[in-house]
């Protein structure tokens, strides 16, 4: 068993980790930023597969690298994980339908509530008790789903149709653009950005670029709020106008 995922601020990536950890002691796993993902799909028939969900859909960038990894996906036995803040649907089913058509075997699915990422938006703020309790339980239910997996009884969250409809209905219809298409974002106030250039390491989608020393997005933003919650100097945000916290993995797990 191997993984595969795709972790704005690292939760997904944590969340796949414990399971491989708890299923067999490996931590073998790689992001889909990764150049070169031939050994991990190679390997073994089985595939853990984890990335967040925006809006109850699955990320742009997520969408396009299944696409174009579809034949690598053939036949592939796949354990779908996937993480959210707050209301997920059919989180794990938007790939797996995707997945099913390019001939992969969805074998489980888990939802996995982690803190919110979103830093910009205030309703969405819990404590540090809180968010690192929030951590406690997701530990909690990926040790219990890894033991029903071994059991032969994996668990198998937002793959019926009773999840396609609350995701459908929750979430998805009402703001299905949000995550189909990349955007023009993050919002840069340049009062506050230094041009560190931190946010143009970080960006998966290559989306950021200094010119004439000013910082510009080029449309493509895939809302993963990696480069809000990584500048020194809170330059940035995608959904609201104010930061008002930096949401790391590490910051709960110490």
């Amino acid at each position: 068993m191997k993984g595969i995922y795709f972790s704005g601020t690292g939760n997904t990536k944590y969340c796949v980790e414990q399971f491989l950890k708890h299923f067999d002691g490996n931590n073998l796993s790689a992001s889909i930023e990764t150049d070169n993902l031939n050994d991990i799909f190679a390997e073994d028939d089985i595939i853990v597969f984890g990335y967040p969900v925006y809006f109850s859909n699955i990320p742009k960038i997520v969408r396009d690298f299944i696409v174009k990894h579809k034949e690598k996906f053939s036949q592939k036995k796949i354990f779908i994980i996937a993480t959210m803040g707050l209301f997920s649907g059919d989180g794990t089913g938007c790939s797996a339908r995707l997945l099913k058509k390019y001939g992969a075997k969805i074998i489980g699915g888990l939802h996995i509530k982690m803190p919110d990422c979103i830093g910009d938006v205030k309703l969405l703020k819990k404590n540090l008790d809180e968010n690192k309790s929030i951590i406690k339980m997701a530990d909690e239910k990926i040790e219990i789903s890894v033991k029903r997996f071994k059991e032969g009884k994996p668990t198998k969250e937002g793959l019926n149709i009773c999840y396609h409809i609350a995701g459908l209905f929750g979430q998805r219809l009402w703001f299905y653009g949000k995550s189909t298409s990349y955007k023009d974002k993050p919002d840069i106030n340049f009062q506050k950005c230094t041009s560190c250039e931190i946010c143009i390491k970080k960006c998966p989608m290559k989306n950021l670029e200094k010119i004439d020393g000013k910082l510009i997005s080029k449309k493509m933003c895939t809302m993963c709020y990696r480069c809000v919650n990584h500048c020194p100097n809170g330059a940035l945000t995608i959904l609201g106008k104010e930061l008002y916290e930096q949401c790391n993995i590490e910051k709960y797990i110490k």
